[in-house]
């Protein structure tokens, strides 16, 4: 990470039966992305496919970055500390305020659906992840995605060989995140979180980290240590007991998925 994104290539499956004003939406939120992030759409492949029951896509994005400035998730160090951004649940919480909106509206207000509905354009870490770069002392980055914020931290120790200590009251949860999980019976630390971006910095160097996130509008929180390998991935909870987080995390958007009966768009 901390490249600079710059060049789109896009390819559409449209679904059978899909019309023109499908493709128009679906293009349209393209280029609102593409239009907040500087990006250019260079190339791709669209088609309608007999027999495919929803649209796929799939892209690939290209861009450019400084010599020595490229960053992966497998530089963490004992002794680093482990940033997070925004907190946990963004692009879980849009999707669930989408599609499992009836039974979410019996704990949380229309206007609450609708703010957590525009987490979706939050999605984006190049903001961040660019001013974390700039700042210098970061080891490694990784983003947040199935498996959420935990399955995060896992990836990054595995890659990484090293252990990671996580305090749960360190990561920030939107009060509205929280009430639409707890009403839908999903754990926001392990629900998908693009949007969140794991940042590992050298301890001398965190605060800076920190401040060069902010001044980008984005939230930051100190929310662990990175520890030797034979520590493994531990979670300490608020009630200061310690959970073991020794296998893969399990995905908990799909389970409220099916446990309310989505059968998808």
């Amino acid at each position: 990470m901390g490249a600079r994104p710059k060049w789109l290539l896009l390819t559409l499956l449209l679904r059978e039966g899909a019309e023109r004003r499908e493709l128009e939406g679906i293009l349209s939120q393209v280029d609102e992305a593409c239009r907040r992030l500087g990006v250019a759409v260079v190339g791709g492949h669209t088609e309608l496919v007999a027999g495919l029951p929803r649209t796929v896509a799939a892209a690939t994005m290209m861009g450019e970055a400084r010599r020595g400035c490229f960053v992966t998730s497998s530089g963490a160090r004992p002794g680093d500390v482990v940033l997070l951004t925004k907190g946990a649940c963004i692009e879980g919480a849009a999707i669930m305020a989408h599609e499992l909106a009836e039974p979410a509206s019996r704990r949380l207000a229309p206007s609450d659906l609708d703010y957590l509905r525009s987490f979706i354009w939050r999605v984006s870490v190049v903001p961040e992840a660019m001013a974390a770069v700039e700042a210098g002392g970061v080891t490694a980055m990784h983003d947040a995605t199935e498996g959420g914020v935990l399955g995060a931290v896992q990836e990054l120790a595995w890659a990484s060989n090293v252990g990671v200590r996580l305090f749960e009251e360190r990561v920030g949860v939107d009060p509205a995140v929280r009430r639409l999980c707890e009403a839908l019976g999903v754990d926001p630390l392990r629900t998908i979180s693009s949007g969140t971006l794991l940042i590992v910095a050298e301890r001398r160097r965190a605060g800076d980290v920190m401040e060069a996130v902010r001044g980008v509008g984005v939230e930051v929180y100190e929310a662990g240590v990175v520890t030797e390998p034979e520590e493994g991935v531990r979670l300490v909870r608020r009630d200061g007991s310690v959970e073991e987080l020794n296998e893969p995390v399990e995905e908990e958007l799909w389970k409220a998925l099916k446990r309310y009966g989505w059968s998808g768009p």
